[in-house]
């Protein structure tokens, strides 16, 4: 049975291809919650900032971010989640980790990797997606690019209560950010949650955040642009049931509410 859960957002700057920075900043920025929480979600590469530079900036499973993920799952007693560029077995992925504060993790590797950039030439791309739950939770995680393809995130038989976007989206394409998400609430009948960094990188490309989170009925219940922000909202068993049943509802008017994958 689902529980109210408590989702900590992290938009945060992200130092260029500086981990250690990058993780002193974070843990700094992290200690100032004042209230419990279930999940911290960090935005897409936030040990490097999103770089192509894998050989140099690629750890194994027992780096130095992990650790670092470990350590915050400890102190906060709570889930954290976010991207970082893996090497295992002589392959690069983009791999969204959720470290658990038992040590136990899951991971889901980008699927859909940017070409125009070259991203596929140096990534491996997931063949897999996957569900992980927290008080009841189902909660599906995805990186980034994976926002432009709803047919990856179709949410077949309510297989998920929310999908989660963590990434680097550019400001020069923040119009496509603000449709998609909402988009993918309203087509999957799910929360929706984006989170997004801010600041320029190493390339003099800019983020301005917006990190959001959208209901199934596609109402706002967390939206921010431009600064840094680290924000604590609350999701309700009820409210997804109401809304969940309320866009059942609009679909029975016409066409039957249908997510099962062509």
């Amino acid at each position: 049975m689902k529980e109210p859960i408590k989702i900590t957002i992290f938009q945060a700057y992200v130092f260029w291809e500086n981990v250690e920075k990058n993780l002193q900043n974070l843990a700094l920025r992290l200690s100032s919650l004042k209230e419990k929480t279930d999940l911290i979600i960090l935005p897409e590469m936030f040990n490097t900032g999103f770089t192509l530079n894998v050989e140099s900036c690629a750890e194994d499973m027992q780096g130095p971010t992990m650790e670092w993920l470990f350590k915050m799952a400890q102190k906060f007693d709570c889930k954290v989640a976010g991207s970082l560029i893996v090497k295992e077995g002589g392959q690069y992925y983009n791999r969204f980790v959720w470290m658990s504060p038992d040590g136990y993790y899951d991971y889901y590797d980008k699927r859909h990797l940017m070409a125009l950039i070259g991203e596929d030439k140096l990534f491996q791309a997931g063949s897999k997606r996957i569900v992980t739950e927290i008080k009841g939770w189902k909660i599906c995680p995805m990186i980034g690019n994976d926002l432009r393809y709803p047919v990856w995130s179709r949410n077949t038989g309510s297989m998920y209560d929310i999908v989660v976007y963590g990434s680097a989206w550019p400001d020069s394409r923040s119009l496509h950010w603000r449709t998609l998400i909402p988009a993918r609430a309203l087509e999957n009948n799910a929360y929706a949650i984006g989170v997004n960094r801010v600041g320029y990188d190493g390339n003099e490309v800019y983020y301005s955040g917006g990190s959001m989170c959208i209901s199934p009925t596609a109402g706002v219940v967390y939206y921010k642009p431009e600064d840094e922000d680290l924000y604590t909202f609350t999701l309700n068993p009820q409210d997804l049931e109401n809304e969940r049943k309320q866009m059942e509802g609009i679909a029975s008017e016409g066409d039957a509410f249908d997510l099962s994958v062509e």
